[in-house]
C-alpha cells in the first residue's frame, strides 16, 4: 500500500474531525468542555460509545483471538449486558443525584479527603497507560507504513499524533467528542463489514452461505462449560465480563463522562440499554470477522502470522482484497483507537482539573485557563509514556505493564462497593494502603494460585479478587459505630 496514500487517508480523515470540532467547539466553555452543557441526545452518545469502548487494539485483536478462543469471548459479551443494568440502576442514579463532574467526588462525600484523591489518582495512572499503549500501536502503524519510509523519526509520528487529538478536543472536550466519536464508530463498523463483503464475494457466497460457512467453521463455539480451570469457563467469563463492565464503564470518568452529559438520567439509561444491545451484534461481528479471515487463509494457502492479531492488517493491507479495504483498514484503525484516545484525553483533563488540582474556588476565566494548561499537560505526559513504551522496545514487557494497568481498577470496585452496599465509615488516612496492598495481594495469589488450587489459573476473574480483597481491607479499617 502507497505511503502516500496512508498519509493522505490520515489526513483528510483529520480535517473531517477538525471541522466537526470547529463547530462543536464554539463556545463551549467549561460547562461544554466537561459535560457537553448537559444537551447532548441520548442516541448519538449511545451509538459513539460503541467505538470508545472498543480500540485499536481491539479493532485488530478481536478477529485474531478467533484462532484460539474461537467465539468464547460472546460469554463475556453477555456478562457486559448484566454490568450494564448494574450500572444504568445504580451508579447513574447516584451520579445525576449528586450532579457529579467527576464521578470521584462520590468518595470524598462518602469516606473523604484521602479516599477521593486515592479513586482519582487510580483511575488517571490506568487511563494515561493504557490510552498511550493504544496510541503507541497505532503511531507504530503509521510509522512503519508512511514515516519511516521516508527518514521522520518515531518521536515526530508521536507529536503529530497527539498534536491532532489535542487541536480537535482542546476547545469542545465532550461537547465535540460525542459527534467525533459517532463518526469514528461508523468508519470502524465500515471497515469490518467491507471485509466480510469482499471475502464472501471471493468465495461466491451469499449472506445465507455466509452465515451458514461462519457457524459450521471449528471457529463457532460459544459456550465453554467442561473445566472450571480453563480459562474460557462460561463462569469465569460471564462473571469477569459483568464486572470489567462495572469497573471499567461505571466507575471510569472516561465512559461515565458521556454519560453524564445527556439531559436527564432517563436519556442515559436509555442510552446505556441500547448501547449494550448494540455490543452485542458489535462483537459478533468481529468474531464472524475473525473466522472468515482464518477460512480465507487456509483457503488461499496464506501463512497466519505467530502474533494471530496481525492477521487482519496482513490480509487488509497486503494486496489479496480490493485496495478500497486497505483504505477502510487504515480508517477504522486509526478511528477505532482516536475513538479512546481522545475521550480519555478529555476525561483525564477533567479528572485531573476536578480531582487533583481543584476548580470550585477558582473563577470561570481561571479555570478555563487552567484546564486549558492541564489539556497540554496531558497530552505531553502521554507523548512521553509512548516514547518510554519504544524505548522499552519488548512486546512482552509492555503487555505486563498494560495488564498491570488492569489492577488499579480492583480498588475503586471495592471502594464503590463498599460505599454504597455498606453504611460504615473508614479512617480515611488509610484508604490508600488499602487501595496498594489490595493489588500486589492479588498477584501475588495470581501467581501461585496454579500450586495452590490444582492448577486453577486467574484469568479476568482476578478482578473480582482485586476489589474483593479491598472491600476486605476497608472493613478491617471501618470505624466504630456511635451509640
Amino acid at each position: 500500500m502507497s505511503p502516500w496514500l496512508v498519509l493522505g487517508v490520515v489526513l483528510l480523515y483529520f480535517i473531517v474531525l477538525l471541522i466537526i470540532s470547529y463547530f462543536t467547539g464554539k463556545g463551549a466553555g467549561n460547562s461544554g468542555f466537561f459535560l457537553g452543557n448537559k444537551k447532548s441526545p441520548w442516541f448519538v452518545v449511545a451509538f459513539g460509545m460503541i467505538g470508545a469502548s472498543l480500540s485499536g487494539v481491539t479493532f485488530i485483536s478481536v478477529p485474531g483471538w478467533v484462532g484460539d478462543s474461537q467465539f468464547s469471548y460472546m460469554q463475556m459479551v453477555f456478562g457486559y449486558l448484566l454490568g450494564y443494568v448494574v450500572i444504568a440502576n445504580i451508579l447513574m442514579p447516584l451520579y445525576y443525584r449528586l450532579q457529579l463532574t467527576s464521578i470521584y467526588t462520590y468518595l470524598e462525600q462518602r469516606f473523604g479527603f484521602y479516599s477521593y484523591k486515592t479513586g482519582a489518582s487510580f483511575f488517571l495512572l490506568s487511563r494515561i497507560i493504557g490510552s498511550s499503549f493504544r496510541l503507541f500501536l497505532v503511531a507504530n502503524v503509521l510509522q512503519f507504513t508512511v514515516f519511516e519510509q521516508w527518514g521522520i523519526p518515531f518521536w515526530i509520528t508521536v507529536a503529530v499524533t497527539i498534536l491532532l487529538i489535542w487541536l480537535y478536543t482542546f476547545r469542545g472536550g465532550i461537547k465535540t467528542i460525542i459527534w467525533t466519536d459517532t463518526l469514528q464508530t461508523a468508519f470502524m463498523l465500515i471497515a469490518a463489514v467491507l471485509a466480510i463483503v469482499l471475502i464472501s464475494k471471493e468465495f461466491n457466497m451469499n449472506f445465507r452461505e455466509l452465515v451458514h460457512t461462519v457457524s459450521e467453521s471449528k471457529y463457532s463455539r460459544i459456550f465453554f462449560f467442561e473445566d472450571i480451570r480453563n480459562e474460557h469457563h462460561f463462569l469465569k467469563q460471564f462473571l469477569s465480563g459483568a464486572f470489567i463492565t462495572i469497573v471499567m464503564t461505571g466507575l471510569d470518568q472516561d465512559m461515565m463522562q458521556k454519560n453524564l452529559s445527556c439531559r436527564n438520567i432517563k436519556e442515559a439509561k436509555k442510552n446505556m440499554y441500547w448501547f449494550s444491545a448494540t455490543l452485542v451484534p458489535v462483537n459478533l461481528l468481529f468474531l464472524s470477522l475473525g473466522a472468515l479471515l482464518f477460512i480465507y487463509a487456509s483457503s488461499n494457502g496464506i501463512l497466519v502470522p505467530e502474533r494471530a492479531d496481525n492477521l487482519f492488517p496482513l490480509i487488509a493491507t497486503g494486496g489479496f482484497l480490493h485496495t478500497s479495504i486497505a483504505v477502510f483498514f487504515i480508517v477504522g484503525l486509526v478511528a477505532a483507537a482516536y475513538s479512546s484516545a481522545d475521550s480519555a484525553l478529555t476525561a483525564l483533563t477533567t479528572s485531573f482539573t476536578v480531582d487533583i488540582v481543584g476548580i470550585d474556588k477558582r473563577s470561570e476565566v481561571q479555570s478555563e485557563k487552567l484546564r486549558k494548561r492541564v489539556h497540554i499537560g496531558v497530552s505531553l505526559v502521554m507523548g512521553v509514556v509512548i516514547m518510554i513504551f519504544r524505548a522499552i522496545n519488548d512486546q512482552s514487557v509492555i503487555a505486563a505493564i498494560f495488564t498491570a494497568a488492569g489492577y488499579t481498577y480492583g480498588p475503586l470496585l471495592g471502594l464503590y462497593a463498599f460505599g454504597l452496599f455498606t453504611k460504615l465509615n473508614v479512617r480515611d488516612k488509610y484508604v490508600p494502603i488499602v487501595a496498594v496492598l489490595a493489588p500486589v495481594i492479588s498477584y501475588m495469589i495470581s501467581i501461585y494460585a496454579p500450586i495452590w488450587f490444582d492448577g486453577y489459573k486467574f484469568g479476568f476473574e482476578l478482578l473480582i479478587l482485586n476489589g474483593l480483597l479491598t472491600f476486605i481491607g476497608l472493613y478491617f479499617i471501618r470505624l466504630a459505630r456511635s451509640n
